[in-house]
């Protein structure tokens, strides 16, 4: 099952139009595009490595996300894995994982506190080694701080749910801008996984404005304890489409 994951960017944008980026980290940003204005966000890959039972699983997507503005507070996405490869044990499924659709409601900024919401529903559309065994819905909310110029925290709070399942997760980070195009953050996170029980992770990464509109991220996470992957690696690249 390809695993929807939403990333946290804890930076300041270097272009006035560019609300800034869902990736990375555990969240998403908690603004909107305006109307009209698109944003590309693609993983080159993500990365997850886990072990359940005393069998090792590792997994590669190419994590695709499209945010379109729709005006006001709110915003589209269009979430996707074009291609997705599952080791677990001694075999190998390679395909294509779930589609995901969703809407981000965020008020604009009047302070330092800022916050959001996003919905969304994954379908059962992928290959059929790798998509999740029933739709899934997702309710998350994003609050955050911006405690001066260059740092800001973060709270996560999400809820999954799957027919009679439910998968919750709750993060905190902290983001510094070591300078104007270049970000870094610490994140912990505390999740339940069905079936397996809780667990806990903690990590870092970086965001890097190449320019107004190009922004490279990597970032890696590792488990705690409890249940929950062992590691988690991301590496991407983010475009925004505005004007």
């Amino acid at each position: 099952m390809i695993a929807a994951a939403g990333w946290l960017a804890l930076t300041a944008t270097a272009h006035a139009d560019n609300p800034g980026y869902d990736r990375p980290g555990i969240g998403f940003t908690p603004a909107v595009l305006g109307a009209g204005q698109v944003t590309w966000e693609q993983g080159l890959p993500d990365l997850s490595l886990d072990r359940v039972g005393g069998v090792g699983s590792r997994q590669a997507s190419i994590d695709t996300l499209l945010r379109v503005g729709l005006g006001g507070p709110v915003e589209l996405q269009l979430g996707s894995t074009p291609y997705a490869r599952l080791r677990s044990g001694g075999e190998r499924d390679d395909g294509h994982g779930d589609s995901v659709l969703g809407l981000k409601f965020a008020p604009a900024a009047s302070g330092p506190f800022t916050w959001g919401l996003l919905a969304s529903v994954e379908f059962t559309d992928g290959s059929p080694s790798l998509r999740a065994d029933r739709r899934q819905y997702l309710l998350g909310a994003q609050f955050n701080l911006q405690l001066d110029a260059s740092n800001a925290l973060g709270l996560y709070l999400e809820e999954v749910r799957a027919g009679r399942t439910n998968r919750p997760t709750l993060a905190l980070n902290e983001g510094f801008a070591l300078r104007p195009d270049l970000n870094v953050y610490a994140e912990a996170a505390w999740l339940r996984i069905p079936g397996r029980g809780s667990g806990s992770l903690a990590g870092a990464g970086l965001a890097w404005q190449v320019t107004p509109r190009v922004q490279w991220d990597a970032g890696l996470d590792r488990r705690l304890a409890g249940a929950a992957p062992h590691w988690l690696a991301n590496f991407g690249v983010s475009v925004y489409f505005g004007r």
